[in-house]
């Protein structure tokens, strides 16, 4: 059976519903699984008629009305915008909430079984703020609502994947929070991500926090007293960890193949050479032309892929939005569903 991949809107005043309905307008996406939009449907319809897409939006409020057909694009339709207040590339809160509900009800569907996998588009903090809700991100909604403490997020394309010790908190605070435990916990939740890619025996690097890896000691002792110990650690249980390598070469290493996953300490740590290699910039358009990679989030109950880009507010409703992360979050969505599908129906033993 193909599986059921839930698809979150994101904000209606970004590029989400553009780069959704360019996705699902690709035939093979639905050769491969049973695509659903979660989100407005007025919206929805709305995009169609302003890229002059060929596609038919069918509105739904349960799944088993779902068509998952070529060229009909169903929806699950929480009737939470007002067209006439909707502003393209503008901050509000009816934006931020219809954002929210959207992938509050994805979680909702993935935690119930009706869906196998779900895919965010990109939302607005400042908007989801507006709104009243106080999450710093999609990461953080998912752990609240899935019951979750142990997770983290790891971004994918092609050779090179990282999971991040730390995120959304300042520089200062990520320092304090690389800790010999969070450590050991990523490389684990690493390793048996890559497992779940089809890497069989995966190699995973871990960065150091300071310069040079902090040369012995010369230019930061977080490597001597938290990393090392945590890659020793991983090590007695049997994970094939190197490092603490210097990041300014352990990206390329993995880039070329060296390594299955890279551990980054903190958010730009790991974000920085990731886009370099997947986002592709247009300086005579001064625009993306191309922006590959996916954001997973590991250690929940439920599979969750997302584009890793923003609203792009400054080019909605342009038409000139790349659906190509969207394609990869999609594609990584299904791998993953696949997979858990297999084990689901092969347990151990049988």
């Amino acid at each position: 059976m193909k599986p059921i991949i839930g698809i979150s809107m994101g904000d209606p005043a970004g590029i989400g519903p553009e780069i959704c309905l360019k996705a699902l307008s690709k035939k093979n996406i639905y050769q491969r699984c049973n695509p659903l939009i979660v989100g407005d449907a007025d919206v929805m319809q709305q995009t169609v008629v302003q890229l002059n897409l060929k596609l038919k939006i069918n509105a739904v409020s349960n799944l088993k009305d779902a068509k998952y057909k070529v060229g009909t694009v169903d929806v699950f339709d929480l009737k939470n915008v007002n067209l006439s207040e909707l502003k393209l590339g503008i901050v509000s809160a009816m934006s931020g909430n219809a954002a929210f509900e959207a992938v509050h009800k994805l979680i909702e569907l993935a935690l119930t079984n009706e869906i196998d996998a779900t895919v965010t588009a990109p939302i607005n903090k400042e908007s989801i703020h507006n709104a009243g809700y106080n999450f710093s991100g999609h990461t953080e909604i998912y752990a609240h609502y899935t019951h979750t403490s142990k997770f983290a997020m790891l971004l994918a394309d092609k050779n090179l994947r990282v999971i991040h010790v730390t995120t959304h908190v300042s520089l200062r605070k990520a320092c304090d929070l690389c800790k010999k435990e969070r450590i050991q916990e990523v490389i684990s939740l690493l390793n048996d991500a890559c497992i779940q890619f089809g890497i069989a025996h995966p190699r995973i690097a871990v960065a150091g926090l300071n310069p040079h890896a902090g040369e012995n000691g010369l230019f930061g002792d977080e490597e001597i007293n938290e990393i090392i110990p945590a890659i020793n650690e991983a090590r007695v249980n049997g994970f094939n960890v190197d490092g603490p390598v210097p990041p300014d070469t352990m990206f390329v290493k993995a880039i070329q193949g060296k390594y299955d996953g890279c551990v980054a300490m903190y958010h730009d740590q790991g974000h920085i050479p990731f886009k370099l290699e997947g986002f592709s910039w247009d300086n005579e358009k001064q625009t993306m032309k191309s922006v590959k990679g996916v954001n997973i989030t590991l250690g929940l109950p439920i599979i969750r892929t997302s584009v890793d880009h923003g609203t792009a507010f400054e080019i909605a409703g342009r038409g000139i939005a790349s659906p190509d992360a969207m394609l990869v979050a999609i594609d990584y969505a299904i791998l993953m569903a696949q997979n858990k599908m297999k084990i689901s129906s092969n347990p151990v033993g049988n």
